[in-house]
């Protein structure tokens, strides 16, 4: 009885503890702004992709639209998604395949709200002389990643596309800051990485030899990239304060597509040290993914037809089971950004 007072009063200590941290930043307590405390994930780190948050941020679309918004960098999809499923964050940013195929094989209290991109950014990065041109020069290959990222996640689903074995490629766990010099330096052949990181690539190459890029996206064009993730319990409870905040965030993407330089400068007054160049690199790359030529739809749009089309390829490549997820499982459709 002691032991179990004692587990309780701890637990009680921790809690509190944890709610000072949440409730305390540099603006001031809610009390005084005004303004809903919101954590928020980025997908993966503070690379320049991830700049459309700080837009918000800086501008003041999520103050204005009644939000005190604190940007944590995320560590990839799995993780973003089990984070916002715990509370620890109210908002995240994942691919939305890797969501859908977390979802298949575990049940989370997460949905998606819209989509930043309208093409997936998942891809294998090589470098010229390394031996990999095309998907069938994978097989045997190792390829550095970090564990439960999009890339690693979703190669099952893309292997199949390209007749490869899944089970012939080794990855091989590895922090994201240490992807480029990894693969600059020859101790792997190739590194899973989003589309707009050839900038990043290129420089840490010191001979600059250019980047091989396989995107998952060019054989998968079905797929989205990544989308915005929220609690379950939150679209349904709060749909309002769901849409005013994805609205805010939406905001920033559309700034930051409009003008890739002048995004990338106000991340680099967060994020310090953030390289210029690259990140409006990154940026300029992102447009053709947030919205593609042949894409008229708003920023953020869902087509659940296409939710559907995703489900289906993800049960016949065997990544899910099938019956598995429903489109209701994976987004809550009311809430995606309309015409």
């Amino acid at each position: 009885m002691r032991l179990r007072r004692s587990v309780i009063a701890l637990m009680a200590v921790l809690g509190l503890a944890l709610v000072s941290a949440c409730n305390g930043d540099d603006k001031g307590n809610q009390a005084d702004t005004g303004l809903q405390k919101v954590n928020y994930l980025t997908s993966f780190n503070t690379f320049g992709r991830e700049a459309y948050a700080y837009v918000a941020l800086d501008k003041g679309y999520f103050k204005d639209a009644g939000f005190d918004v604190k940007i944590t960098p995320g560590t990839g999809t799995v993780d973003v998604m089990k984070l916002v499923a715990g509370g620890q964050a109210d908002y995240g940013i994942g691919d939305f395949t890797a969501v859908v195929i977390t979802l298949g094989k575990q049940k989370l209290p997460v949905t998606t709200v819209g989509m930043v991109h309208q093409k997936s950014l998942a891809a294998i990065m090589s470098l010229k002389g390394y031996g990999i041109e095309k998907p069938q020069d994978l097989v045997g290959q190792t390829i550095a990643d970090q564990p439960g990222s999009t890339n690693t996640v979703m190669f099952p689903v893309y292997a199949k596309a390209v007749h490869i074995d899944p089970k012939s490629v080794t990855f091989l766990p590895s922090p994201p800051p240490a992807l480029p010099k990894l693969l600059a330096s020859g101790k792997v052949k190739g590194i899973g990485q989003f589309v707009v990181g050839k900038p990043l690539i290129q420089k840490a190459d010191p001979t600059h030899r250019e980047p091989v890029t396989l995107a998952y996206g060019d054989v998968l064009p079905e797929l989205y990239g990544n989308a915005i993730i929220t609690r379950s319990d939150l679209a349904k409870d709060h749909p309002d304060q769901v849409k005013k905040f994805t609205g805010a965030l939406l905001k920033g993407l559309q700034d930051t597509v409009t003008d890739p330089e002048g995004s990338a400068a106000i991340l680099k007054k967060y994020v310090p040290d953030t390289d210029l160049a690259v990140a409006t690199a990154e940026l300029n790359i992102m447009k053709d993914y947030t919205k593609p030529k042949n894409f008229d739809g708003p920023l953020g749009d869902v087509d659940v037809n296409r939710v559907k089309t995703i489900i289906s390829l993800l049960e016949q490549s065997e990544a899910i089971q099938k019956g598995a997820v429903t489109p209701d499982d994976v987004v809550t459709m009311s809430l995606a950004p309309k015409s």
